[in-house]
């Protein structure tokens, strides 16, 4: 390089597997969260649903039955599972692609198993709040709480991480400053 040429950095791809990581770090955490659904008396997530008895006053007792007996909610976890597993395999494709220097090769391959993870993901996501409220037992006021929200928030990190991953940095190499 001599003195009288410049070398544009486009951290793009930085950015890219950043998403990508709080992605998995937010999927991760949404799913082993105990809230989903919370309610008076009642806590629904991903693997149990806990109903408060009203022993007395002074201490409570929660009872806690697994989740895993209706088809809904085994169909919403396995999509969630398999997004957070695509996500993964997204993520270390990234990574090695990016310490190796192969940076171009493999960066379409990454955006497709994003967009294929957002596409279960929210797939999941949409399917849970339709049939929780279908066979909704509860008579009371109700609300998804923040492990549903960390939910949309890592389908939404990776669908910005796959949209990154799409960008050809390599086309813009001349600076035009």
């Amino acid at each position: 390089m001599s003195v009288n040429e410049v070398y544009v950095f486009r951290p793009f791809k930085l950015i890219a597997l950043l998403c990508v990581f709080l992605a998995l770090c937010l999927d991760i955490v949404a799913l082993l969260s105990p809230a989903w659904v919370t309610a008076d008396r009642f806590s629904l997530s991903l693997w149990e649903a806990c109903t408060e008895s009203e022993a007395t006053i002074a201490y409570s007792r929660w009872s806690c039955n697994s989740t895993l007996t209706s088809d809904w909610q085994i169909a919403t976890l396995v999509l969630l599972l398999s997004g957070a597993a695509v996500t993964l395999v997204a993520f270390l494709i990234a990574l090695i692609s990016l310490c190796r220097g192969t940076h171009r090769q493999h960066y379409r391959t990454v955006a497709v198993f994003l967009f294929t993870a957002v596409v279960l993901q929210a797939c999941a996501l949409v399917l849970y709040p339709i049939k929780f409220i279908d066979g909704a037992v509860l008579q009371t006021y109700h609300e998804f709480n923040w492990g549903y929200g960390l939910g949309w928030g890592a389908t939404i990190f990776m669908l910005g991480g796959g949209i990154l991953f799409c960008l050809r940095t390599d086309m813009y190499e001349d600076a035009m400053y």
